[in-house]
């Protein structure tokens, strides 16, 4: 491998290692909420299951890789300079505590360069649409409609069951729909590195464009650093999936949990790279709806769709200005060297958080929903 392949590569494992602490979230916060698990005891299982999960399919590391963008327009460059968009981006979410997509940020991203390098031209547009955007928009309704019909039945098997009881039984039901959770993201997350590294290879001739499955090297290690960067553990999300959206119980959680994961499941089979946070938010809100809609803090689901609006258009826009900078005169080195500086300041941030955010404690559950 050239040195240009290397920095690309090492970039892309970065950026998942950002996609696991930025979206630990979706598989632990509800659990921690309701004293299901101990915050370190979720995280472990999270990242164990995640790692897990991205030995199950290749379908989605195949939409990321070639039905995005062309994959004969690509050059390494283009690669970096996306992946340095969407870093960005999950790293400003992550610092605001917003649930936003790293999905979303990585297409978008690598749509920006593209773009910029080549035109408008180099897009498939009937694969974002059918592939991307379509699903996208599906998924988080499926999960609300999903989570809030089992809520529902749930409510209506424990209508005469002690509270107490329920609440005891569902808190050991959400270390199974959790870690379901946590399996789900592992094959649906971490397949768009495994993509985004074989377009890479691809674009350096170390691949075959109509390769089958990635080289396992590339696997294993997209697992690894989503694995790792999901025990690393991203708290203010965390808090914001758990507590700020609504308030919910183990049968909520349970419910929204299990939606959700039913949900990523669905669409990894198909190799749709849906966004896993958009859809335990919409879980989320459809497990909290069943005490009514007053349940749900409107304010703070608007604050996550205004991100989810703005994470592709704005990851495009900083991939883009990557690209413009890689023309310069050593400007592959000035895009990796400012990549390397977000790492740097991404784990500074990281470290004041783990010693000014204590794991966020779990709410006192409430009644059971009977």
């Amino acid at each position: 491998m050239d040195a240009t392949l290397v920095a690309v590569v090492a970039v892309a494992l970065f950026f998942d290692f950002t996609n696991g602490f930025h979206d630990t979230a979706n598989a632990v916060a509800t659990t921690i909420s309701t004293k299901a698990l101990s915050p370190r005891v979720a995280v472990l299982i999270a990242a164990v299951l995640n790692f897990a999960g991205a030995f199950v399919s290749i379908k989605v590391a195949a939409t990321i890789a070639k039905g995005i963008v062309d994959p004969s327009a690509i050059t390494l460059e283009i690669v970096l300079a996306g992946l340095v968009g969407a870093i960005t981006w999950n790293l400003i979410t992550w610092f605001l505590g917003l649930p936003s997509s790293s999905s979303h940020a990585l297409i978008g991203g690598v749509l920006g360069s593209a773009i910029a390098a080549a035109g408008w031209d180099v897009v498939q547009w009937q694969g974002i649409k059918d592939k991307v955007l379509i699903p996208s928009l599906l998924a988080p309704v499926f999960g609300f409609v999903t989570a809030f019909l089992l809520i529902l039945a749930i409510v209506w098997t424990v209508a005469r069951r002690r509270p107490d009881r329920v609440n005891r039984f569902f808190r050991r039901g959400q270390i199974i729909s959790g870690s379901f959770v946590a399996f789900t993201h592992g094959t649906n997350d971490a397949q768009k590195t495994m993509g985004i590294i074989a377009l890479a290879l691809v674009a350096s001739g170390e691949l075959d464009a109509d390769f089958s499955r990635p080289p396992t090297w590339v696997i294993v290690s997209a697992a690894l650093a989503m694995a790792l960067g999901t025990y690393a553990g991203g708290w203010r999300i965390i808090r914001t999936m758990g507590t700020r959206i609504a308030k919910i119980d183990p049968p909520q959680g349970f419910a929204a949990q299990t939606g959700c994961a039913a949900v990523l499941w669905t669409t990894a089979h198909y190799g749709f790279p849906v966004s896993t946070t958009h859809t335990i938010s919409g879980a989320v809100m459809g497990a909290g709806s069943i005490r009514g809609l007053s349940a749900v803090r409107w304010g703070v689901a608007g604050n996550i769709l205004v991100a989810w609006v703005m994470t592709i258009p704005m990851a495009a826009s900083v991939g883009g200005l990557m690209e413009v900078l890689t023309r310069l005169p050593g400007g592959t080195a000035i895009v990796f060297g400012l990549a390397v500086a977000i790492a740097a300041t991404a784990f500074a941030a990281r470290r004041w958080e783990t010693r000014r955010l204590a794991p966020p404690r779990a709410v006192e559950p409430a009644p059971a929903t009977a």
